[in-house]
């Protein structure tokens, strides 16, 4: 299909013609409601081609993201709605309005003076569509990554630990009612400590200047790591997971950790 457009026209025109007539009746059938689930997915791919700085898969998925928002926008003109000028325009006005020491007289001595302004800003421009101040914090994030919003969008009107070890005792005392939860076996009570130990976690990495997300990942890929050099080492001896004994599982897990700080 030859095109003398410019690449986002030509993207644009392509996601019209297979939603068109004669298109293709799999992407004729797809709705927003489905598109959500491939978004995900999308991002989060190209989550994973950020952290391993491949920049040839960063591009690939960046491309898998535009297109999916040039299809759920296609789907909105298709009912006369908003199209992708309109979310494009909505966009830039808004980055205008958001940035007033770049486009307009205000002044900004440094990234947090801005940030403070942006969601100054933004909660003004959100007044009349939510009740409560949390309400902009979307109620379909993962967990860890809403806790950390919320708890950062609170801080900005002074709900907030004053000191970094009062956040410290907060996850201390979590912890020993996490405890004390377990130990009466209570579920219901076991699963809310679980949560407010989580909770308490999240504002100790939001005090830090860390994100929950970023750490817990780190943890999660260093398990993988160790894990798999179990795997390859049990495979060399011609043993599988299965056959391998706890003992000699934690005697290579403690190896792959000491490699790594070599």
């Amino acid at each position: 299909m030859k095109t003398t457009k410019p690449p986002l026209y030509a993207l644009k025109d392509l996601v019209a013609r297979l939603r068109g007539k004669d298109g293709c009746p799999w992407d004729q059938k797809q709705t927003p409601e489905d598109a959500k689930n491939y978004l995900i997915d999308e991002v989060y791919e190209l989550f994973e081609a950020i952290d391993e700085n491949d920049t040839d898969h960063i591009c690939e998925e960046l491309g898998d993201v535009l297109l999916l928002v040039m299809l759920v926008s296609r789907m909105y003109e298709e009912k006369g709605i908003f199209d992708i000028e309109k979310v494009a325009s909505f966009s830039r006005e808004k980055m205008i309005r958001r940035h007033p020491h770049v486009f307009g007289d205000a002044r900004a001595k440094d990234a947090e003076a801005v940030l403070n302004r942006w969601h100054k800003i933004k909660n003004k421009e959100k007044q009349s569509d939510h009740k409560h101040f949390l309400d902009s914090v979307p109620s379909k994030m993962p967990a860890l990554h809403r806790a950390f919003q919320l708890t950062e969008r609170a801080a900005r009107v002074g709900f907030d630990w004053a000191e970094r070890d009062d956040v410290l005792k907060k996850a201390e005392e979590e912890w020993i009612e996490f405890k004390t939860a377990l130990e009466s076996g209570n579920t219901n009570d076991t699963i809310s400590e679980i949560g407010d130990l989580l909770f308490s976690l999240v504002n100790i990495s939001r005090w830090c200047k860390i994100h929950p997300e970023t750490a817990l990942n780190e943890s999660v890929q260093k398990f993988i790591h160790r894990f798999n050099y179990i795997e390859n080492q049990l495979s060399l001896q011609g043993k599988n997971l299965e056959s391998a004994s706890l003992e000699e599982m934690d005697s290579l897990w403690n190896i792959a950790k000491k490699e790594e700080t070599c």
